[in-house]
């Protein structure tokens, strides 16, 4: 048994006597109740063993909630996995992996024979495709099997990416004649040619069609319909007789995914989210454990989908903050997936438009391979991109083009747009009418007096003169005086959503302004003249693409105080540009010369990503090397420290105050007024040795019952 313990210490697995009564329904992978330290706690039934090592008196097993199997052998090694790679316990993993058990909804389920309805897809390439994969490597074995009470937990060391990289093809294991005659009797029409236009896109197809393992990162050129792109190689896959996990960052690209999946498979694909509710989102994953549903299209925690007989898991967007889980042990969905790859063969397509140095690392070491359009064909597809005064000439026309927010070429575009009767996107940083004052005199940062809250400057409905508030606790500051100099006036840092759609509602009338962001996201907007002013990530869609993008306040996404703040700006920008239709023009409003602008301009996220790669392997941070970030008090730190047995090889940083965006690692009325970070840096062969100590650490010091509040996260995304 595994009882789902928070306890470090408590992380193995005991050995239970099952009663006469319990003996059919207590089976491997059922959910159980079980006595332990004089109370009842939840847990699984890992194996049934014929006998025991423990001489001492063995506790009954109370009772099985449920016969269903809800914890398959594979999740259960990807648990294992995962809790060793991120120096947590199985039972915090497996808390994220297994939803709450709904009780009428598994009731009124019935364990039917999987229908696997597969999608016919047309041959349009036959070269030989092993290029495309690597051979297989080795990895051990990771047990589930049950040890005597107070012994080790059941499985092996860590053998996952970082132990190799290595690649391969995977047999397939369904029912042949089953997925055969399921197949004849729905089989659609899939045209995959779409992918002959990047280079070894056939030959990856090919792979996928012949029930290999290829691992591929994929760059989707500008205006590429990248759902309808997955949702092909996913039907390619289920017409292999193998199953799909695709991830993406939001709601809104769930839908545009599963959309195109129902479209090729019907209801062979679903969607798993945690806005579904209870009921729905386990019954949806119960007919994943049945086999009744082949494709799942979800966010992050959709890659520990029991998706039988694994294929394909793909992830949209790596970049995306959302990825990151926030609850112990801290795992991002993207390396779980490339674990999940690696130990069960399947197929790997890290995909979007631009790339992360994480993503750039493995394909530099050869366990995935590049998947890109030759320059002809994107050059054929690519907007004209250009930033302000990126030549003495533009400099001549305009010499303020660098030091205004609009400038003329800017609002020349918009007009041109809008006269051939094309939308205008805006794309701002920041959404809000002023989200950011400062002293005008000094440029020090506008704080509140009472909670030394940031300043901003509200809308107005009514037009009227509005004082700043805190945005903190929202205390209004009619009086203000700045803390440094003594002066009264203010001046905005950064112009919000809400104020640039008003300047361009008096810039452009009778135009349609349209704002997308916050609470107010639009999906998609007609077609038509009409400008949209958008925060990052809230860009809806128009058919037949915008006609003009502006790329506001370049300098605010860039001069942020983050270690992916370069990454994250290209990314967030490409994704807007790839909205602009091919003879369209996106003008980017940043100092020209800047590599991120350049590589914009030339939309080359791949060299943009090895030199991002390249500069933090000299500085010492991710993914060059592994970090392991531990926040807490002064005291918890130094008692984790003392206990750890750290390998040679790892390097100790800090302590640093905890990065203003990071959580603190307790909540309560009860809050420490000091709260630190260590960082602790190892190069990657030491991986796995850091995560074990820790993991040992953490363990002695809930054997010792200390309370004091401690987080460890490795690799996390805000370092500082």
């Amino acid at each position: 048994m595994l009882p789902l313990l928070s306890p470090a210490h408590l992380d193995r697995d005991f050995d239970y006597l099952v009663p006469p009564e319990l003996d059919e329904i207590a089976q491997p992978g059922v959910r159980v109740r079980v006595r332990f330290a004089g109370r009842l706690v939840d847990g699984y039934l890992l194996q049934r063993l014929s006998s025991t090592e423990h001489t001492g008196k063995m506790v009954k097993l109370e009772r099985v909630v449920s016969p269903e199997r809800v914890l398959t052998p594979e999740i259960l090694r990807l648990a294992t996995t995962v809790a060793a790679r991120y120096a947590g316990t199985r039972a915090d993993v497996l808390r994220l992996a297994i939803p709450p058990r709904h009780a009428r909804t598994e009731a009124s389920g019935s364990a039917t024979t999987p229908k696997k309805p597969a999608a016919r897809v047309e041959e349009t390439r036959t070269e030989d495709a092993d290029s495309s994969t690597a051979d297989t490597e080795a990895s051990a074995d990771i047990e589930a099997g049950s040890v005597v009470a107070g012994g080790p937990a059941g499985g092996t060391a860590f053998t996952g990416v970082e132990a190799g990289f290595g690649g391969g093809t995977a047999g397939a294991t369904a029912d042949v004649a089953e997925s055969d005659s399921a197949t004849a009797e729905s089989a659609v029409d899939v045209d995959v040619s779409a992918w002959e236009r990047y280079l070894h896109g056939g030959a990856f197809v090919a792979a996928l069609r012949q029930g290999k393992g290829p691992r591929a990162a994929w760059q989707a050129m500008p205006g590429e319909d990248w759902a309808a792109r997955l949702a092909e190689l996913a039907a390619t896959v289920v017409a292999a007789g193998r199953g799909v996990v695709l991830m993406v960052p939001d709601q809104r690209d769930l839908d545009r995914l599963l959309a195109e999946c129902v479209r090729l498979v019907g209801d062979s694909a679903v969607g798993l989210s945690a806005g579904l509710g209870p009921a729905a989102r386990y019954r949806r994953w119960l007919s994943v454990l049945r086999g009744q549903a082949r494709i799942v299209v979800g966010t992050r925690a959709a890659v520990f989908a029991p998706v039988r007989d694994l294929g394909l898991i793909a992830i949209w967007d790596d970049g995306d903050d959302t990825y990151a889980e926030p609850r112990a042990p801290y795992p991002h969905a993207r390396e779980v997936a490339m674990l999940r790859a690696h130990e069960t063969g399947a197929a790997f397509v890290a995909a979007g438009f631009a790339r992360t140095a994480e993503i750039q690392a493995v394909v530099e070491t050869g366990w995935a391979h590049d998947l890109l359009a030759e320059r002809a064909p994107l050059r054929a597809v690519m907007p004209r991109i250009s930033a302000p005064g990126d030549s003495d000439f533009a400099l001549e026309r305009d010499a303020l083009a660098r030091a205004v927010r609009i400038p003329g070429v800017a609002f020349t575009a918009a007009r041109a747009a809008i006269k051939e009767n094309a939308a205008v996107l805006v794309q701002v940083p920041r959404r809000g009418y002023v989200p950011s004052l400062a002293c005008a005199k000094c440029r020090t940062p506008a704080r509140c007096r009472h909670c030394n809250g940031p300043l901003a400057l509200p809308h107005s409905s009514n037009g009227e003169a509005a004082s700043p508030h805190c945005k903190w606790c929202g205390i209004t500051e009619a009086a203000f005086r700045c803390q440094a100099c003594g002066a009264r006036a203010l001046r905005a840092m950064v112009i919000g959503a809400a104020r640039t759609a008003e300047e361009l509602g008096r810039a452009f009338p009778g135009v349609p302004i349209r704002t997308s962001g916050g609470g107010d996201m639009l999906d998609t907007v007609g077609p038509g003249a009409q400008v949209v002013v958008a925060t990052v990530g809230a860009e809806p869609l128009v058919r037949g693409g915008y006609g003009v993008a502006l790329l506001l306040d370049g300098w605010a996404l860039l001069g942020r105080a983050d270690l992916r703040a370069a990454e994250d700006t290209l990314r967030r920008w490409m994704g807007a540009a790839a909205m602009v239709r091919p003879r369209g023009q996106v003008i980017v409003m940043a100092e020209p010369s800047l590599p991120t602008v350049q590589a914009l301009v030339r939309w080359d996220p791949v060299n943009h990503a090895a030199a991002e790669l390249e500069a933090r392997a000299e500085v010492g941070f991710p993914p060059a090397v592994r970090m392991a970030a531990v926040d807490g008090t002064t005291e918890s730190i130094a008692e984790l420290l003392e206990a750890a047995q750290l390998p040679d090889q790892v390097e100790i940083l800090g302590p640093v105050p905890l990065p203003p965006t990071a959580r603190k690692p307790f909540s309560g009325a009860d809050e420490p007024a000091e709260v630190e970070r260590m960082l602790l840096r190892a190069p990657r062969s030491a991986g796995t040795p850091l995560s074990r100590a820790l993991t040992a650490a953490q363990g002695v010091r809930s054997s010792h019952r200390s309370d004091a509040p401690l987080r460890v996260q490795i690799d996390p995304v805000d370092i500082g």
